[in-house]
């Protein structure tokens, strides 16, 4: 019911035993011991070997910025967009089956939907002036916000608002296949679909855009909630690439909703 990003890696599935992720510690130590421990400095992550807030912050930054860099070569040659789009597709399905996370296919995945977020963007800037800059402007406000409110302990994942994500995402899932189909076969005029249906006096897309970006806030927060689970079980410090590998599949999901939700409302006027 999670990012499938988390919910196959043995440090963030619910039920797992912390016992497996964590070292044996000593059942006795001297009061000599404990001074020696107290006087030592505080042991990195590396040192460690576990993951911490800053070491999956420091990861998740690393894997934006190769985004940012390639979507900038997107932007300036948009035909990469479709070898990015292939690619990372490709790429999002090993990193998600695959149980240890490796950082190379990660930073391969960064890089891929770099290229197709670039090409993809420059596209709706040629129809929509400023369109991209709001749709930056719009995902980072509700990652902000989404992220504040979770640290705050204001906003938390729970069963009940699991299962109603999970009904509406196999809606909506359904609704853009059939929806694609229906493109595909020249069935519908409109230049998103049945999303170009006017609906209660705006476009059904419109009404669907700001349920999905609701969505993906949610889904913001189940990837927060996975890497605070990950910390407190002290999974080991490679699975902060897989959790910086599901942020940012969420952010992107949320990007893209955002674009296509203000060009459907630009679009509407």
């Amino acid at each position: 019911m999670a990012n499938p990003a988390f919910s196959n890696s043995p440090a963030f599935a619910s039920g797992a035993k912390a016992a497996q992720l964590q070292r044996r510690q000593p059942a006795s130590v001297s009061a000599e011991q404990l001074n020696d421990l107290y006087s030592r400095p505080a042991a990195t992550p590396v040192e460690t070997d576990r993951m911490t807030y800053e070491d999956t912050i420091v990861k998740t930054l690393i894997a934006f910025a190769i985004l940012v860099a390639t979507a900038a070569v997107g932007w300036v040659v948009p035909i990469l967009m479709i070898p990015g789009a292939i690619a990372g597709f490709v790429l999002a399905l090993v990193n998600i089956f695959k149980k240890q996370p490796s950082r190379g296919l990660v930073l391969a995945y960064a890089a891929a939907q770099g290229l197709f977020i670039g090409g993809i963007s420059y596209v709706f800037s040629t129809q929509w002036e400023g369109i991209v800059t709001q749709a930056v402007l719009g995902t980072l406000a509700v990652v902000g916000v989404t992220l504040a409110l979770f640290a705050s302990g204001k906003v938390r994942a729970t069963p009940k608002m699991t299962r109603i994500f999970l009904i509406a995402m196999v809606g909506y899932a359904a609704f853009s296949l059939v929806n694609f189909g229906l493109m595909m076969f020249g069935v519908t005029d409109g230049m998103f679909g049945l999303r170009s249906v006017e609906f209660l006096g705006l476009p059904l897309g419109a009404w669907l855009g700001v349920l999905v970006v609701l969505l993906a806030a949610y889904s913001l927060v189940m990837d927060f909630e996975n890497v605070k689970t990950g910390v407190e079980r002290g999974a080991p410090r490679i699975f902060g690439w897989q959790a910086a590998f599901g942020i940012m599949m969420t952010v992107v999901w949320l990007y893209m909703e955002i674009l296509r939700l203000i060009a459907i409302l630009r679009g509407s006027e």
